[in-house]
């Protein structure tokens, strides 16, 4: 935790040194031991082992966290002027308070040269720690502060960034299979317009993309019979999307304009292999067109047959287009939810950070902010389950996590084993 030094100096002279130095433990200053003199200093003395240097008059004890080849667990060496001291003749125990009140208790087991934590330390490694150990009937107790992963910033200046926390809790998870397919134009709204009688082509006015309206006229025939002009109208409102007729042909049987409504299309999917085990009409699915755009639809047909050459179905989605963003021919990718998942914990994906190479959050105790290392399972596009590592309840950071994380890097995130 950072400190001013202002800060530090009025806590001294308030305090005296004594209480000062369990104050300054937050900043890796040396611990204080209830049964000797405290010293203040900017880091904690080690011993041989590397691990932190606990004095109290002739006694000391070396306390660091070990996890190499075994889960991270506390390792005690006691000395005596110096001399190293059997663990056989040392009783222990440490009690650990964590961020938010958490307290955990630590039987001290010997073995070899030390005593070790009966159980493994559960991560972050961030806590105050009280540890007493006990040598031919005198006991020694010992307090300080070790934090990992933590940062403090006051709420108005988190509020001006823009962090922002939820609690943790249980969440439903959506199993997704990916589809492809294409935009199609639903035949019922598709309508070929020819000339009810042969005749001469005297007018056209309208063009391949042009809008027209239901009724609205498309061109002007002569009819060879009467000689009379007659109007060849729009049957359906929509866009001309085919013409094939020019002032002075002869209008036959054939077609001389298509037109299609594109106010509502359809996406046709193709379903292969496992995937049509598990994909049914009335499923909610996600639209995805190559230039970003996402649309929601439901299953609302899934054929019965399978296409001989490719063994695929075809499923169907209805996609209202009121603006004709989607067109015909378009190739398009689906997420269909295929399985409802009830998980008991569960955060948003979006407050993932990487941490030592692990998945983490950042948790929020009043303006203190730690790190949360994760083991997460299973997961959908916005969650992802949490099977250790986080209480359920929890405040943890859903937007700006980067910058708690920026933070924490800033301050320097010790891992003081």
């Amino acid at each position: 935790m950072r400190k001013l030094d202002l800060a530090v100096a009025l806590v001294i002279l308030a305090v005296g040194t004594t209480g000062a130095a369990w104050l300054l433990a937050g900043r890796g200053g040396a611990p204080a031991s209830v049964t000797g003199d405290e010293a203040l200093q900017e880091e904690a003395e080690r011993g041989p082992h590397g691990g932190r240097l606990l004095r109290a008059d002739d006694f000391e004890v070396e306390v660091l966290i070990f996890e190499a080849g075994v889960p991270p667990e506390f390792r005690v060496y006691a000395y005596r002027d110096g001399a190293p001291l059997p663990a056989a003749e040392l009783d222990g125990h440490i009690e650990l308070g964590r961020l938010g009140g958490v307290r955990e208790s630590l039987a001290l087991l010997p073995e070899g040269a030390y005593l070790r934590s009966a159980g493994p330390v559960a991560e972050p490694h961030s806590f105050d720690v009280e540890l007493t150990v006990a040598h031919r009937g005198e006991t020694h107790a010992f307090r300080y502060a070790s934090y990992e992963g933590r940062t403090e910033i006051p709420r108005r200046v988190a509020d001006a960034q823009g962090v922002e926390v939820e609690r943790a809790g249980p969440a439903t998870l959506v199993r997704e299979v990916e589809l492809t397919g294409t935009i199609q134009v639903s035949p019922e709204r598709i309508a070929e317009v020819r000339a009810r009688f042969p005749g001469v082509v005297t007018e056209v006015r309208l063009s391949v993309g042009d809008t027209v309206a239901k009724g609205e006229r498309l061109a002007s025939i002569e009819t060879n019979e009467s000689l009379r002009s007659v109007a060849l109208a729009a049957p359906i409102a929509g866009t001309v999307v085919e013409r094939h007729v020019q002032v002075g042909q002869v209008a036959g049987e054939e077609p001389l304009f298509v037109i299609a409504d594109l106010s509502e299309v359809w996406a046709q999917l193709d379903v292969f292999g496992a995937d049509i085990g598990v994909v049914r009409a009335g499923q909610r699915v996600r639209i995805t067109t190559l230039d970003g755009r996402e649309l929601a639809g439901t299953i609302d047909w899934l054929s019965p047959l399978v296409a001989h050459g490719s063994q695929s179905l075809r499923a169907r989605v209805v996609l209202a287009n009121p603006d004709g963003a989607l067109r015909p021919g378009q190739f398009v990718r689906a997420h269909v939810g295929v399985e409802r998942i009830d998980v008991p914990l569960a955060v948003r994906r979006s407050a993932l950070q990487t941490f030592r190479g692990r998945d983490v959050v950042f948790a929020r105790v009043g303006d203190v902010y730690e790190v949360r290392m994760l083991e997460v399972g299973r997961g959908d596009r916005e969650r992802v389950e949490v099977l250790d590592g986080l209480a359920p309840g929890e405040e943890y950071v859903v937007a700006q996590s980067f910058l708690v994380k920026a933070d924490i890097e800033k301050a320097g995130a010790s891992h003081d084993h």
